[in-house]
């Protein structure tokens, strides 16, 4: 028999370890794409709401900012809700809200009220996130935390992946309306797919067994020594400051840590180019590229292609090979976006170069970008990271709020060359927040928090 960290087990006992926190991953990971996607859909549908309402390009920054802004604004309270509820009601409802909310997008009559409705999605959807991030803090063990959250975060590239060619086809087939009609409707379905499926604790399903639940507190852990030891990279570790840290255990410690206010600093620059690729490269590509409306529909979702693979990469990547380091993967991002920023300023035309560009931008983008959401979890217990995940969390969409209108200024006042410029340097800002922080290590034994 082999020693355990903490108590000895057979190689039988593993092998009768129920999986069930990777169907709870599945749900979580088809409810978000869903969000994503009822939040995707403007950028397709922009160009023709701006024909039917008149708007300026600055007018159409402020309608893709609303969602940004009010989705930020509701990131703290939503923390404080959830953990006062508990993310088996929070996330259900919030669904449930969000497609509430895309329906009564595709009624609406005017430009004003339309900005009141992608105001109100923003709210609707903040604490869905912040949900889905704790339960993959309670539901995984620190090895397999940040493949889930990568796992997770590729759900929303997914939606951008779905939205551009599915929007296109039904704009072509009944006009903008009908296309936030139809992506309302399955969310209402996955929100009592949630309540039945998503308990708040492993412990509460009767799907998980015991030994299931052991490995995600951590209690069992297979190993050839006594003790997990971490892996010595040297130079590396001196560069990024690991060491072991103090969990953040109270409210006020979240609240004065500099580790997790440079984090969302750093994801706030990352996610306002995140999503003015989401909301503006429709524009780009059927005004500056001549492409046409399907072929913008087929484009548009590569760079969220890449970011798919590049979430689940990262997130192996960090876990595995960087053995639960973060800050290397946040700072490939940061550099790697900054180079594809200026290849898009000297992009050719034909549709084929185009299309690799933006997958391989999107992946580049994407290796890091889980990580900005793990982080954390390295610093805070359980009780303390939901607070934690809403203040990076409301910072990142901050920025996603922040970019897009910018972006809708500078196309009003110079060019796409001014825009990837701005996104260069917000990715060069992003990896000086990032180098500011600490990298915390693990502890040797993970216990329950």
């Amino acid at each position: 028999m082999r020693e355990s960290t903490i108590s000895e087990v057979t190689a039988e006992q593993v092998t009768a370890r129920s999986g069930y926190r990777w169907l709870v991953l599945s749900v979580i990971v088809v409810v978000y794409m869903l969000a994503a996607a009822d939040r995707a859909n403007i950028g397709i549908a922009l160009p023709y709401i701006q024909k039917e309402f008149g708007a300026s390009n600055s007018q159409a920054g402020l309608l893709v900012s609303a969602f940004f802004l009010f989705y930020s604004l509701g990131q703290i309270p939503a923390g404080f809700v959830l953990s006062r509820f508990g993310s088996r009601l929070v996330a259900p409802v919030s669904v449930a809200l969000t497609s509430g909310v895309t329906l009564l997008i595709g009624t609406v009559g005017s430009f004003g009220l339309l900005k009141v409705y992608r105001s109100a999605l923003g709210l609707a959807e903040a604490a869905l996130p912040l949900a889905m991030l704790s339960t993959i803090n309670r539901w995984f063990p620190s090895a397999e935390k940040g493949l889930a959250t990568g796992a997770f975060l590729s759900a929303a590239k997914m939606g951008a992946v779905i939205a551009p060619p599915v929007g296109a086809a039904l704009i072509l087939l009944d006009g903008w309306r009908t296309m936030f009609i139809a992506f309302a409707i399955p969310g209402f379905l996955m929100a009592l797919v949630w309540w039945w499926l998503v308990p708040n604790d492993p412990r509460a399903s009767k799907r998980v067994n015991d030994a299931e639940a052991q490995h995600i507190e951590g209690q069992v852990t297979v190993d050839a020594g006594p003790q997990r030891t971490h892996k010595d990279f040297g130079a590396l570790d001196r560069a990024l400051r690991y060491q072991t840290v103090a969990p953040l255990a109270t409210s006020r410690s979240v609240f004065a840590s500099w580790n997790i206010w440079g984090c969302g600093l750093g994801y706030l620059l990352m996610t306002g180019v995140v999503n003015v690729l989401l909301a503006w490269l429709p524009k780009y590509l059927g005004e500056v590229k001549q492409f046409e409306l399907m072929q913008v529909g087929f484009v548009a979702s590569l760079p969220f292609v890449g970011g798919v693979l590049g979430n689940i990469v990262g997130g192996w990547f960090s876990d595995k090979i960087l053995d639960r380091r973060r800050k290397p993967t946040m700072m490939i991002s940061a550099v790697a976006t900054c180079l594809m920023m200026v290849a898009l300023v000297y992009a050719p035309n034909g549709l084929l170069p185009v299309s690799l560009l933006l997958l391989g931008t999107g992946f580049l983008l994407n290796i890091g970008y889980s990580s900005f959401s793990v982080y954390s979890m390295g610093l805070t217990t359980r009780k303390t990271y939901p607070l934690a995940a809403s203040l990076v969390n409301s910072a990142g969409q901050a920025g996603g709020a922040m970019a897009p209108l910018i972006t809708g200024m500078l196309l009003d006042s110079y060019s796409w060359t001014a825009v990837f410029i701005f996104l260069g340097v917000c990715s060069l800002g992003a990896l000086a927040f990032v180098l500011s922080i600490n990298e915390p290590a693990a502890a040797s034994v993970t216990a329950p928090r």
